[in-house]
């Protein structure tokens, strides 16, 4: 069965950011390892890294018109995804307890791939 697993990286730090700045080499080094790693595990095909929220936009249509607003959906923009092949939701939940922004203020949103209706 597929999964996709959505990270949310709430207040996890970001390259470039000054949270990032705060942690030192070797805590920004584990957390590259720890997705290197991830991208390494079997049945996982990492998604493309998505833009900033800041550069998103969210297109609507209501009454025929389209509604073009600046920003994400959502408050809590994704970040990533990746889609992961395992045998149960308890595989895919363990995998998803891996993803650093799980345990660095983030979340991870696991959800079956399921066939169009």
């Amino acid at each position: 069965m597929k999964f996709v697993l959505m990270v949310y990286q709430g207040s996890t730090p970001l390259p470039g950011s000054e949270s990032w700045k705060a942690l030192s080499e070797a805590e920004q080094k584990k957390i590259y390892e720890d997705y290197a790693e991830l991208n390494k595990a079997e049945g996982m095909s990492p998604g493309l890294p998505l833009g900033l929220p800041d550069a998103a936009r969210t297109v609507q249509v209501r009454d025929g018109k389209v509604h073009v607003k600046n920003g994400t959906y959502l408050a809590e923009a994704a970040g990533g995804y990746s889609v992961y092949e395992a045998t149960s939701m308890d595989d895919a939940i363990a995998l998803a307890a891996r993803i650093p922004a799980a345990r660095l203020g983030g979340a991870v949103e696991i959800r079956p791939a399921e066939k169009y209706w």
